[in-house]
């Protein structure tokens, strides 16, 4: 599951990163409210932990401008507003869940869980800067063109959609995609990732090769 933390107190922010990351989670983390737009607008999520108060842009504002463009993505607002009616301010701006400052961090746990089961509910689209992935009709646009994929073709990109920013290592791919537990030795990965970026074409950057690892997928390229 991955997990954007949008938080400016940098000993919070680091305290919640490494938290997650104990859980298995991949974490993204910035300090500031624009800068949670780019991101969560670049990148899918599964739940985005967004602090109330925060430079650029308090979390009303990112909640707001998130669901305006269309994201479902599912958000958890920390605040050190604890009144009945800040709590629906921020849920009436988009927001999930809601979590009062102190918090324990077993409680932040569990609300993660549940809204990253919700979001895996709700979110059968994935977005990448340009391109959009519709997991529910399979179909892959770019630039708002439709993009001519195979099945494979499909499921190997929609994984990097997944999975957008983190390298994903070869045998990942050969597991999550090609569903094997051993890689047979032959470049069937190499092969769908060469063809994938000949149909992204201006694109194919955004598919970049970490040599000895495995691919990553980026916003732009």
């Amino acid at each position: 599951m991955k997990v954007l933390v949008v938080e400016d107190n940098l000993k919070l922010a680091r305290f919640l990163v490494r938290a997650l990351q104990e859980e298995g989670y991949v974490v993204d983390e910035v300090p500031d409210g624009r800068a949670a737009i780019r991101q969560a607008q670049g990148v899918s999520y599964d739940v985005v932990i967004l602090d109330w108060m925060l430079p650029g842009a308090d979390g009303l504002s990112v909640c707001r401008t998130l669901r305006a463009a269309g994201s479902r993505v599912p958000i958890l607002l920390l605040t050190a507003r604890a009144e009945i009616s800040e709590r629906i301010l921020g849920l009436d701006a988009g927001a999930d869940d809601y979590l009062a400052k102190p918090f324990d961090l077993g409680e932040l746990l569990a609300r993660v869980r549940a809204l990253g089961r919700r979001g895996g509910q709700l979110e059968a689209a994935l977005h990448v800067g340009t391109l959009s992935i519709d997991r529910a009709e399979r179909r892959a646009t770019l630039d708002g063109r439709r993009i001519e994929l195979t099945p494979r073709e499909f499921t190997l990109l929609a994984y990097l959609a997944r999975e957008a920013g983190r390298v994903v290592p070869r045998t990942e791919l050969l597991s999550k995609v090609w569903e094997t537990a051993f890689d047979p030795g032959s470049n069937v990965v190499e092969v769908h990732v060469r063809n994938l970026r000949e149909k992204l074409g201006a694109h194919a950057g955004m598919i970049e090769t970490v040599r000895g690892v495995g691919y990553r997928l980026v916003a732009s390229g």
